[in-house]
């Protein structure tokens, strides 16, 4: 019985691999450019670093991803940078663009795979199970999905305990003009919802920037940041000063969560023991902690 799960894994893998994979794809592609940064985090998870040939920008963990040559932002990449690296597969988050630079490379006779962004525990499992099968590792991919499941398992068990649900708004960006916050159907939403949390701004889609009138009015028991916008912004003193923040219960109480930007939105392999470290803080103020 121990062996059912894993093999549902690699077979959802094959499927997955048969529906979008381009024929031209080796069995066993050498050098890899791998754009975003949940691909790259499970290609080391895999312990396939030695066929990464580049990373995009946002490929931020581990450490040493960040000293493989860089082919820039995801969601702007250019063909000449990446062909530059004589890669032989282009793995690509459904993300990354524009779709006409993707469509270069692939004229160029560089196969490009393109792996969905879903966030869920499965879409996790599935970039898993795919990328394992790339890089010939279906056992590692069998023990990795293995390790994300029951960090997921825990957290649905956790949350299982929970009597309240706190708001908690979630600022994208500060440092520019008007706050970036996430609504409905976005990566903070969704481990906000996981981690037992309600968004305090659910009432629309997207990333939206918005007023201090509707900061005030949202009310948020919580507020969220990642790392980088909190220091683009200067640090904690400075974002309890912007408009709006003092006259919520959040900045009232001074209560606002800093955590690692990959590991909170990118959905990869620290999804599930992220998403159960927010589901502790926000439980505990005890827990939140006042720098980052």
């Amino acid at each position: 019985m121990k062996k059912t799960r894993p093999l549902l894994y690699r077979l959802a893998a094959i499927v997955w691999l048969c529906l979008d994979a381009p024929a031209t794809i080796a069995d066993s592609p050498k050098r890899i450019v791998s754009v975003g940064g949940a691909l790259t985090e499970i290609i080391y998870a895999l312990h396939g670093e030695d066929n990464l040939a580049g990373v995009d920008t946002t490929s931020l963990w581990p450490e040493a991803a960040k000293a493989l040559p860089q082919v820039g932002y995801m969601r702007s990449l250019s063909a000449e940078g990446i062909l530059s690296l004589a890669p032989d597969l282009v793995l690509v988050s459904a993300h990354a663009g524009p779709p006409s630079v993707l469509e270069q490379i692939r004229s160029a006779g560089v196969p490009v795979q393109t792996l969905a962004e879903d966030y869920a525990e499965q879409s996790v499992l599935n970039k898993v199970s795919t990328i394992a099968a790339l890089l010939g590792k279906p056992d590692a991919g069998d023990t990795l999905a293995a390790q994300i499941h029951a960090d997921f398992n825990r957290l649905a068990q956790l949350r299982s305990q929970f009597s309240r649900h706190p708001s908690v708004m979630f600022f994208m960006a500060v440092s520019h003009g008007a706050p970036l916050v996430s609504g409905r159907e976005t990566a903070a939403d969704a481990m906000i919802q996981l981690a037992g949390g309600v968004n305090a701004i659910g009432d629309y889609a997207g990333n939206k920037p918005i007023g201090s009138e509707a900061i005030i009015a949202a009310a948020p028991e919580l507020i969220l940041l990642t790392e980088l916008t909190l220091n683009a912004v200067g640090g904690l003193d400075k974002f309890y000063q912007l408009p709006g923040i003092a006259h919520t219960p959040a900045g009232l109480n001074r209560r606002v969560i800093v955590m690692d930007t990959l590991a909170l939105l990118s959905f990869g392999p620290r999804s599930g023991r992220t998403a159960l470290e927010l589901a502790e803080r926000l439980q505990n103020p005890a827990n939140i902690a006042t720098a980052p």
